[in-house]
């Protein structure tokens, strides 16, 4: 859970240590991250163009552009996820050290951060293997471009799998025995 809080403040454009895809035109490598890339400003949905990349534009390049540009709209739901687990994981101390209520309320909020992971996990592999394969198919035209799956996305699988077994913890621990302290 702490790995989609680290990819939603650390990937580029503020570091580039953690990236969704790293693309490399001559030498020149852009890290894409969650609300920007190398070099960009930070935003919700951002612009990616051959200009910036060193790449000659191509007839299919404002559709592609536009469609990519809507994904990275979807980027936003990393933090989403990154809070409620940030959530969860509070109720569940809650759980742990005072009622059954927190143990429930921990289940609820893992279980929708898992949700939420998921679908921002698929939209992640949907939005950078499409741009993933436009880099690559510029290879024919300039001859040098490559681009390589960073490891943001990686990141976010493992974060899934551990909402996901934080989730099913949870439900078994809501039914679980709690004592209650007689006077």
């Amino acid at each position: 859970m702490v790995l989609l809080i680290f990819v939603r403040f650390a990937s580029a454009p503020i570091t580039e240590k953690i990236s969704f895809l790293d693309v490399n035109v001559r030498g020149h490598i852009t890290h894409f991250g969650v609300f920007g890339f190398t070099g960009s400003a930070r935003s919700v949905g951002y612009r990616i163009n051959s200009a910036v990349l060193g790449l000659p534009n191509t007839t299919l390049e404002k559709l592609i552009n536009d469609a990519i540009h809507g994904l990275t709209f979807a980027l936003i739901l990393h933090p989403l996820a990154a809070g409620l687990s940030a959530l969860a994981v509070l109720f569940g101390l809650c759980g742990a050290a005072y009622s059954r209520a927190g143990t429930i309320l921990m289940t609820f909020a893992a279980t929708l951060a898992t949700i939420i992971t998921l679908i921002a996990w698929i939209i992640d592999m949907v939005l950078w293997s499409a741009f993933r394969s436009r880099i690559r198919a510029e290879v024919q035209a300039v001859g040098s471009p490559s681009a390589q799956y960073g490891n943001a996305i990686w990141l976010t699988l493992v974060a899934l799998l551990a909402l996901l077994l934080a989730s099913c913890a949870g439900a078994l621990g809501s039914c679980g025995r709690f004592s209650r302290k007689e006077k």
